[in-house]
């Protein structure tokens, strides 16, 4: 199955992000992708933390939702929704705050999952600082879906977003529930990227012998952050099979389940857990 990892660099204006989302999308569909993975707050990247809230939709209607629908029926495609702000399960929250929310929409524009980020950001280096439970609320639930791909095989695939990839225990979670597939939808800092990102996508891939997709943000916004990029596909042993380290672009990857297979039969690390 060849899979699309979409970078952008969003900026303060949800037209024009959803335009350049579009534009590559189309570039995914041409290359022959039957999943395409957009990144975190791929439709706004704003001067204020508070500037998504104003775009909160409730689950299964919003501009947002009903953009990445049309896509996913006029370009044939299965696409993840890196992240975009909706309404918490529980209801309006008293705060005012959001769901930093991941959907899986089928070619048939169906929305398929629902995963809301489950680990909230929070960093204060003296430099940055950034505290996402200030806007957002954490999920609570791992999400997996199910996307039976034109070569036969039905890939069994795990949402996650940015900081998540910091507790592998979400990961393992996924593994033991039969993924094959790990999904990063990412707005790392430029900082926090330099020092870990690539370590910890591949570790994420070894330690589960899965494959990860991550699509980023990668550039200067104009907002004036820098985020790091470095969109990335890993295989189950850890190589990276592509990466883009700046810039928009619709990074396209095959990927091959026997891969999965042989490299879980010849270390079959995973049945020989003891905790």
């Amino acid at each position: 199955m060849k899979v699309a990892a979409i970078q952008m660099v969003s900026g303060a204006q949800l037209a024009p992000n959803l335009a350049r989302a579009r534009e590559l999308l189309a570039d995914a569909a041409a290359q022959g992708a039957e999943l395409a993975v957009l990144p975190e707050h791929f439709y706004l990247l704003g001067h204020r933390d508070t500037d998504k809230l104003a775009l909160t939709e409730a689950f299964g209607d919003g501009p947002i939702q009903a953009f990445v629908a049309q896509a996913a029926r006029e370009l044939g495609l299965w696409i993840v929704a890196g992240t975009l702000p909706l309404t918490p399960p529980q209801g309006p929250d008293a705060q005012g705050r959001a769901s930093n929310s991941s959907l899986a929409f089928a070619p048939d524009g169906r929305c398929v999952a629902r995963y809301d980020k489950l680990h909230l950001f929070r960093l204060d280096n003296g430099d940055e600082q950034f505290d996402e439970a200030r806007t957002l609320v954490h999920g609570d639930v791992p999400v997996m879906f199910e996307l039976p791909s034109r070569g036969g095989h039905c890939w069994r695939i795990g949402l996650s977003v940015c900081y998540d990839l910091r507790f592998p225990e979400l990961y393992r979670h996924y593994a033991a529930q039969g993924a094959d597939l790990l999904l990063v939808p990412s707005a790392f800092t430029f900082h926090t990227g330099e020092a870990h990102w690539e370590l910890l996508l591949r570790a994420r891939a070894i330690e589960n012998l899965a494959y990860v997709v991550a699509p980023a943000q990668g550039g200067t916004h104009e907002n004036g952050r820098r985020t790091w990029g470095h969109t990335l596909v890993a295989d189950p042993w850890g190589q990276v099979l592509a990466q883009r380290e700046e810039g928009a672009g619709a990074l396209v990857c095959e990927l091959d389940e026997r891969q999965i297979v042989r490299r879980r039969q010849q270390l079959p690390a995973l049945g020989h857990r003891r905790l």
